[in-house]
């Protein structure tokens, strides 16, 4: 065995090549024999990093020396490059390239760099023995914003910024190792090496401004100086990246192309560059009109916490396409627990038909960038843990970690649940794009010389500022939304930040509202979410206030011996997260009934509350509770109105060789429902009865409407079993006496046929669209005949039917506007689009081709869908049964 302790360095030049990491680790391997196993191994890995960093960077030769001295190992890497100092970055476990000075930074016992005029050299020592001395660092070189111009990059959201760096350096990485070999066509080696070099002076430049981890602001601004005659270069940067996501689409890479929220970033970032060094003025990336997937609306980096704060049902997958997280509303609603689903495959939710077709798409997102329904709201089945379908309307968003993840986070609502005003935090619906919300009401502007906590008001003043927070709730369809404005409207004139916590209807308390005025790096959301219960021991402030007392004068944080219960203890620590000088806490109550509690709070340099203050936050939380008292009444009749719509949407019956499936989804942009409804029954004959419809009109008097009619159509048609033009007739006679002024569109059809078929549907619409067929080869027609008046209109006008013979395996699809109709585009433009839909989904099975259908042109509907859907299938052994 070798002397440890005996001085001994071995040194060796290799080529600029690939292949100089791997003959670097042998050398290591060799000069360090002898030595305990673990010292040996660091310094072979550590030693490859650095070489791969020359390689990839430096473009020279490269030289690799070796030297064991006293229990001590120092490796040293040169190379030709003193200009091109190391650029140390903050890497997350996650990171898929770019950690070599990293690893180094973490095993190493020392490291620094060494730079004189013609050599740079990189090095680093492992102490077997001792306490060794602190390193000397990289010492990271930049240019100077007097070399050239400063750009500078405006509202940066940091994980989003983080993630996007490490993917730009992971496809630059690997396209210059295929290059290498020849791999990857399109690419000048000029170009590769003029792209590495300007990426590395924006890293560096980026360097100054963000060592270390992510911070807690959401945004900041960058400013980046870059060298003279620094456009050209980015240029062919943008070029070489692109020709890289091109590889990386075709597989030719070890690396995914970037999602689109991190293409667009990049070419914002881009844009941005180019633009302001030719002298344009920057442009905030908030500012910036993006494609629905591209959501800015999620600034933060994503954290599992913000899961299990959110009152949202939420589920959050990796790009392995596994659940990392999920919180009780979404769990619950599925029937699981959240822990049993957390590392289970997404597929789980999904029902059997939709997997492989979910299992393309995701897939498809992840190689080609595509989205196709990320940032919209798209009506979806979901499958429970016990086997049934729960359908749900679905919103999902792309959110970058901390650690430089990228995260699928989807927010689920049962389509017939409550709105997002409801504060049962299993009935929240998921928020909507930004461009289809239904707009908050503004917060009007503060009167004039009122500012921040405002605390000398006066009575006009008070009086504005109670007038606007009911207004602001009075104008509102969405109850969160209006206490999120309310919230505004008090950090600006009254306060520093503020709560609402309401009861639930099973008595529980949420923390539905937290507004922070002008306080930077603090997440409201984190602190809103479901509170301990109100138990007999809670006699804290926030206790009291929900029991009815108050308002309540506190001049500081509640005192620690108040802290009976875990609702005391949350609501102490809310005060010191926040910072609390003094407060005010009132109850929310009205009619008799207590819903919540009010807290404001000035900040300790702040004049604090006084006696004079109770009777305006008292008048305040009267107008408020007012607001929620109402807000919750409109909801429980929206809810009847909904559970009577979702009643009357029957099970469909089941017909010897003929399928059926339906759908219904309410609208994704409004809380009312509509009179949307389908409906299949058997009649005496034998003949099966199908049925579409749609009530004008969205809210109760249309659902009530809808059931009298379905009710009112099955009496009429069992009766008599008439042709459809006798029985959309003598419909419209028996409304006429029931709603002189409604109207409504009506299509009632008869498929007939026997089990070896032939097949055909007998059909009458009043106004209603007409029924598109499809055949199992792919051809789709409308069906234009039978039309008529809606109901309501003329009863005593005759009405028309049209028969039409059905193929084996053809489909008739019945469906309402709200699949086909969209603002400011003509009705055949949407009739094309259905058409193009329903021929790709020719052969597939009935229950997939309706799903798919309502996900790819349900998706943000402004209005309800309902959808019927019938497909004769012959028997096994009348030919091919595929159905």
């Amino acid at each position: 065995m070798r002397d440890v302790d005996r001085p001994e360095t071995v040194s060796q030049r290799f080529p600029e090549a690939p292949t100089s990491a791997a003959a670097a680790r042998q050398l290591v391997r060799a000069a360090l024999g002898g030595i305990p196993a673990e010292p040996a191994d660091t310094a072979e890995l550590l030693v490859g990093e650095l070489v791969t960093n020359a390689v990839l960077h430096a473009r020279t030769e490269v030289e690799v020396s070796v030297q064991r001295q006293d229990g001590r190992i120092r490796v040293r890497v040169s190379d030709d490059r003193p200009d091109r100092r190391p650029v140390p970055r903050h890497c997350p476990p996650y990171t898929g390239a770019g950690r070599g000075l990293d690893l180094v930074e973490h095993l190493a016992s020392r490291y620094g760099v060494e730079v004189d005029v013609r050599r740079k050299t990189v090095w680093f020592e492992l102490w077997m023995d001792g306490l060794p001395p602190p390193s000397p660092g990289w010492g990271t070189a930049v240019p100077r914003a007097g070399s050239g111009s400063t750009v500078t990059l405006v509202d940066v959201p940091s994980a989003l910024c983080s993630a996007s760096q490490q993917h730009r350096h992971a496809v630059l990485r690997e396209l210059t190792l295929a290059a290498a070999t020849g791999g990857v066509p399109g690419v000048r080696a000029e170009d590769l090496v003029t792209a590495n070099d300007i990426d590395h002076v924006l890293s560096a430049c980026t360097a100054i401004v963000s060592s270390g981890p992510l911070p807690d602001a959401p945004l900041r601004s960058l400013r980046l100086p870059l060298p003279a005659g620094a456009a050209p270069a980015v240029r062919v940067l943008r070029r070489v990246l692109d020709v890289a996501e091109e590889a990386a689409r075709e597989e030719h890479l070890l690396t995914l192309p970037a999602l689109p929220r991190g293409r667009a970033f990049r070419d914002w970032m881009f844009d941005q560059i180019l633009g302001q060094l030719a002298g344009d003025r920057p442009t905030a990336w908030t500012v910036v009109p993006h494609e629905p997937e591209v959501s800015v609306s999620e600034l933060l980096p994503w954290d599992a916490s913000h899961v299990r704060a959110s009152r949202s049902p939420t589920i959050v997958a990796d790009e392995g396409n596994r659940i990392v997280a999920a919180n009780g509303a979404a769990a619950g609603l599925l029937g699981w627990q959240p822990d049993d689903l957390v590392g289970r495959r997404l597929t789980t939710l999904i029902p059997e038909h939709l997997r492989r077709r979910h299992s393309a798409a995701f897939t498809s997102l992840l190689l080609t960038g595509r989205a196709r329904i990320v940032g919209r709201s798209v009506p979806l089945p979901a499958l429970h843990r016990d086997g049934h379908v729960v359908p749900v309307r679905l919103y999902i968003e792309t959110q970058e970690t901390a650690d430089g993840r990228t995260v699928f986070v989807a927010r689920l609502a049962p389509r017939a649940a409550a709105s997002p005003d409801s504060p049962d935090p299993h009935s929240e619906v998921a928020p909507l794009p930004e461009d289809t919300r239904v707009p908050a009401p503004p917060v009007p502007e503060p009167p004039r010389g009122a500012g921040r906590a405002q605390t000398d008001m006066k009575a006009l003043d008070r009086l504005t500022l109670l007038a606007d927070t009911g207004a602001t709730l009075s104008n509102s369809l969405d109850l969160k939304e209006g206490l999120h404005t309310v919230g505004r409207l008090l950090t600006q004139r009254l306060a520093d930040w503020c709560v609402v916590d309401l009861f639930t209807d099973d008595g529980q308390v949420d923390r539905v509202c937290v507004v922070l005025g002008d306080v930077l790096g603090l997440r409201p959301a984190v602190h809103e979410g479901r509170l301990p219960p109100v138990s007999e021991a809670s006699r804290g402030p926030l206790a009291r206030a929900l029991r009815g007392a108050g308002p309540l004068l506190l001049t500081g944080a509640p005192p620690t011996n108040q802290a009976g219960s875990a609702l005391d203890t949350d609501y102490l620590e809310l005060f010191r997260r926040l910072g609390a000088g003094s407060s005010v806490v009132a109850p929310l109550s009205a009619r008799g009934e207590i819903f919540g509690a009010l807290t404001v709070t000035r900040a300790t340099e702040r004049r604090a509350f006084t006696e004079e203050d109770l009777s305006l936050v008292g008048d305040l939380v009267r107008s408020m509770a007012l607001g929620v008292a109402n807000a919750r009444l409109y909801q429980q009749t929206r809810n009847i109105a909904e559970r009577l719509q979702r009643s009357l949407l029957p099970p469909l019956p089941e017909v010897d060789n003929l399928q059926l499936a339906a759908r219904y989804a309410a609208s994704s942009t409004t809380a009312q429902v509509g009179g949307d409804w389908y409906d299949s029954f058997g009649l005496p004959n034998g003949d099966t009865a199908v049925v579409i419809g749609d009530v004008t009109g969205h809210n109760l008097d249309a659902a009530i409407a809808m059931s009298q009619l379905r009710s009112m159509l099955r009496g009429i048609a069992m009766d008599r079993q008439e042709p459809p033009e006798v029985v959309l007739r003598r419909l419209d006679l028996a409304n006429h006496s029931l709603y002189r002024e409604a109207t409504a569109t009506c299509l009632y059809g008869l498929v007939k046929g026997t089990p070896q078929g032939p097949w055909e549907l007998s059909h009458s619409s009043a106004g209603h669209l007409p029924p598109l067929l499809t055949t199992w080869e792919g051809d789709a027609r409308y069906i234009e005949g039978g039309s008529g008046l809606l109901l309501g209109v003329e009863p005593t006008m005759p009405r028309k039917t049209a028969t039409t013979v059905l193929p084996p395996r053809s489909t008739v699809l019945l469906y309402t506007d709200g699949l086909i109709e969209r603002r400011d585009e003509p009705l055949d433009r949407g009739l094309d689009r259905l058409c193009r839909y329903a021929t790709r989904l020719a052969r597939e099975p009935l229950e997939t081709f309706c799903d798919e259908l309502l996900i790819g042109l349900g998706a943000d509907s402004a209005d309800d869908i309902a959808v019927l859907a019938i497909r004769p299938a012959p028997p096994p052994d009348a030919g091919d049964s595929r159905a």
